[in-house]
């Protein structure tokens, strides 16, 4: 298919209909972007090539968490693209020493992997659990438990232990070693966990799967059962960390440590960059050449990835994340008393789902779009849950502008079929 390259001198809708037309033709159709062209951003807003304004508060799945083109983000990115941007891991680099470095000093870990994404991290912890399974075990040791609703990449392995049906449809035969278990249904771990499971493998807060929290103390009966029966505890934190929750990794509220946790996503601040993090004793178990990645560790993300660190560690920010996460809920909350369209209104700090009920059932993507048409820039979450997920920067008055876009659009909203 012959395709034309849109013009610098055509006027901006033409430009922005062309590149839409030239993304459909060749892109492989495993995405439905909207049809817009964002440009440029600056903290929470963001503005398409047509010059209109939107207030983000998805923050592309969580990764700006410190908004757009953040200045010192850009400073420290700047100065190490003038002096290395990769060597791989034949050799040793500095800002990915020390970012390992301050990663294990925030958390419980001793040992840092560098990847390129989250399903990189989580392959990674998935054959990390195995290794340290396969040296002390017999090989029925191996199993993997994961649960319902979670979401954990897209690899092959990492969408297996994904235990949502429609991302498996098509691809299989899909890996064996997975047992899927009812999220937070404590009954049915403690009677599903065996003397074959090498892991518990969870996401402290379900992202994809509806913004669903771990009830308390489940987190702490998975670290006594995985005691029990000698299974690793493996905490993805891809999607709900980075002080996400207002604190810098959720797992932090229910004050259990876990064997293994994976980051991503706002870990670079909006480089690729994924982490998966161990304690010695498991780390040792896997040795040079059982692993790794060209461009895990890149110089340039790493450089990133430990400004941000540096900055979503400061108790001034945490505090921002919990005092608008609680402004967000009750504005949600006003408006349903108001709409009564909300079945429920969950999360912690900046990550907030809504759940629909009534006729607004299965009309997520059709309410984010109209949102987008607005002004402000939402996702959803499955069918039935519109997702918030703000800059952890966002002011009052940030939120204010883009909460007002956001109730007058759905005041009008009217059901579709489509």
């Amino acid at each position: 298919m012959t395709t034309t390259q849109p013009s610098a001198i055509d006027d901006p809708t033409k430009v922005t209909q062309d590149l839409v037309e030239l993304g459909q033709q060749t892109y492989l159709p495993v995405y439905a972007p909207r049809e817009m062209i964002l440009d440029h951003g600056e903290g929470s807003r963001v503005w398409d090539i047509d010059g209109n304004e939107y207030i983000d508060l998805g923050t592309g799945i969580s990764v700006n968490n410190l908004g757009h083109c953040n200045p010192d983000m850009i400073r420290v990115a700047v100065a190490q693209m003038k002096k290395l941007w990769h060597t791989s891991n034949i050799y040793f680099t500095e800002p990915p020493i020390r970012l390992a470095a301050d990663l294990t000093k925030v958390s419980f870990a001793d040992r840092v992997f560098f990847s390129n994404s989250g399903a990189e991290a989580n392959e990674a912890a998935i054959k990390l659990a195995r290794k340290f399974s396969s040296v002390k075990h017999p090989p029925q040791k191996r199993e993997i438990i994961t649960f319902k609703g979670s979401f954990h990449g897209r690899t092959l392995t990492t969408v297996t232990a994904t235990a949502q049906p429609k991302y498996h449809e098509g691809f299989e035969p899909l890996p064996g070693g997975f047992t899927y278990c009812d999220f937070n249904d404590e009954e049915a771990i403690t009677q599903l966990i065996s003397e074959k499971t090498c892991a518990v493998m969870l996401e402290p807060i379900q992202g994809e799967g509806g913004i669903t929290p771990a009830q308390p103390g489940f987190l702490k009966l998975l670290r006594k059962l995985c005691d029990q029966y000698e299974a690793l505890l493996i905490f993805d934190e891809i999607q709900c960390g980075m002080g996400r929750t207002g604190k810098l990794f959720a797992h932090e509220w229910e004050g259990v440590l876990p064997d293994i946790m994976t980051l991503a996503k706002a870990l670079g601040g909006g480089l690729p960059i994924g982490a998966m993090l161990t304690t010695e004793k498991v780390a040792q178990t896997l040795k040079v050449g059982d692993h790794g990645s060209t461009f895990g560790g890149n110089p340039v993300a790493t450089a990133l990835a430990a400004e941000a660190l540096r900055q979503l560690r400061t108790p001034t920010l945490m505090k921002n994340v919990q005092q608008q996460g609680e402004y967000l809920k009750s504005r949600l909350n006003a408006l349903n008393a108001e709409l009564g369209k909300f079945k429920e209104i969950r999360g912690l700090g900046l990550m907030i789902g809504v759940e629909l009920q009534g006729e607004w059932i299965g009309q997520a993507k059709n309410i984010t779009e109209v949102c987008r048409r607005h002004g402000v820039l939402i996702l959803q979450a499955g069918p039935n849950v519109l997702r918030f997920l703000p800059p952890l920067t966002i002011t009052k008055e940030e939120l204010d502008l883009g909460m007002d876009r956001f109730e007058a659009t759905v005041k009008r909203f009217q059901p579709s079929s489509s």
